[in-house]
C-alpha cells in the first residue's frame, strides 16, 4: 500500500497535468474559431473555381488539354501527399489520416504500382516512416508558419508541380481531414493530378447561352490549373488546421475530465489510508495503556 506521502505526490502531479490540459483546451478553443472561419470562408472560392474548371474542361479533350488536366496517360507511379499536424495531443486526428493513406498505399503496392510519399506535417512523417520510410521523397516542415496561409500552400503546390514536371509520378492524391464539427473530422482523399473537379461539382448552368473564350479554353486552363491545384492544397491545409484544433480541444477536455476523476479516486484512497493509520495508532495507544 503506498504511503500518505506517495498519495500526496501523485495527487499533486495529476493536478499539475490537469492545469496543463485545461490551458491547452482553452488555447485550442480560442484558435478553433478563427481556423473554422478561415476554412469555411475558403470553401465557396474552392467550389466556384472547381465549377469553372469543370466547365472549361468539358470543352477540351485529348492532346488539346493541358498536361495537368490530361496527365501522362499512365498510372504506374503514384504520389501520395499526406497532410497532418506538426504537433500531437489531438487524439486520433493524425492517425485517421495516415490510416486512410496507408490503406491506399497498400492497395497500390498490391496492384504492382510504384508509390512515392510527400509528408506535410511531422506527425504523419513519423508514422509513415516506420513502414514506408524508403518511399518518402520529401518532407515539408510547416512549423515555421504561425498560421496556414497561401505562402504555405504555394510551397507544397510548387513541390508537387515540380515533381510532375520532372516526370516523377503519373497520379498525385492529397490526403487530409475535412472539418465537419468539433467532434467530427472526416479523412478525405482528393486527386490533384490529373486535375479533376470534386464529386458533386457540376458545371454552371448557362441556360442555353454559348460562351466564347478569349484566349481559348486551353490557354485559360493552363493559367488556372496551377492555381486550382494550389487552391486545393490551401483548402486541405485550412481544413486540417480547423480539424486539429477541434480534435485537440476534445482530447484535452477529455484528459482534463479524466484527471479530475483520478484526483477524486486518489483523494478517496488517501483519506481511507489516513483514517486507517489514525485508527491503527489509536488502537496501539489504547492497547499500550491497557497493558500498563
Amino acid at each position: 500500500m503506498p504511503s500518505l506521502k506517495e498519495f500526496r505526490n501523485r495527487i499533486a502531479s495529476v493536478k499539475s497535468t490537469q492545469k496543463i490540459t485545461k490551458a491547452l483546451q482553452m488555447v485550442a478553443a480560442s484558435k478553433l474559431k478563427r481556423a473554422q472561419a478561415a476554412a469555411e470562408a475558403a470553401r465557396p472560392y474552392s467550389q466556384r473555381l472547381a465549377r469553372v474548371i469543370a466547365n472549361l474542361a468539358a470543352a477540351v479533350s485529348g492532346d488539346n488539354a493541358p498536361l495537368l488536366l490530361r496527365g501522362t496517360g499512365r498510372s504506374d507511379v503514384h504520389l501520395v501527399v499526406v497532410m497532418t499536424s506538426e504537433r500531437g495531443l489531438c487524439g486520433g486526428f493524425n492517425t485517421q489520416i495516415v490510416r486512410l493513406a496507408r490503406e491506399k498505399i497498400q492497395e497500390l503496392i498490391a496492384a504492382g504500382k510504384t508509390v512515392k510519399i510527400v509528408a506535410v506535417g511531422k506527425k504523419g512523417r513519423d508514422q509513415l516512416k516506420r513502414q514506408y520510410g524508403a518511399m518518402i521523397v520529401k518532407y515539408v516542415d510547416l512549423s515555421g508558419f504561425r498560421a496556414v496561409n497561401a505562402e504555405a500552400a504555394a510551397i507544397v503546390g510548387e513541390l508537387v508541380k515540380d515533381l510532375f514536371a520532372a516526370d516523377a509520378f503519373d497520379v498525385a492524391t492529397l490526403y487530409f481531414s475535412r472539418f465537419k464539427s468539433v467532434i467530427n473530422q472526416t479523412p478525405t482523399a482528393v486527386q490533384l493530378i490529373p486535375a479533376v473537379a470534386p464529386e458533386g461539382v457540376a458545371p454552371p448552368d448557362l441556360k442555353g447561352a454559348v460562351y466564347e473564350y478569349e484566349p481559348n479554353e486551353t490557354e485559360i486552363l493552363e493559367a488556372l490549373l496551377p492555381r486550382y491545384i494550389t487552391g486545393q492544397i490551401l483548402q486541405g491545409l485550412l481544413e486540417n488546421q480547423a480539424g486539429f484544433y477541434g480534435a485537440q480541444m476534445t482530447a484535452t477536455d477529455n484528459a482534463t475530465r479524466n484527471a479530475g476523476d483520478l484526483i477524486r479516486k486518489l483523494t478517496l484512497r488517501y483519506n481511507r489510508q489516513r483514517q486507517a493509520n489514525i485508527t491503527k495508532e489509536l488502537i496501539e495507544i489504547i492497547s499500550g495503556a491497557e497493558a500498563l
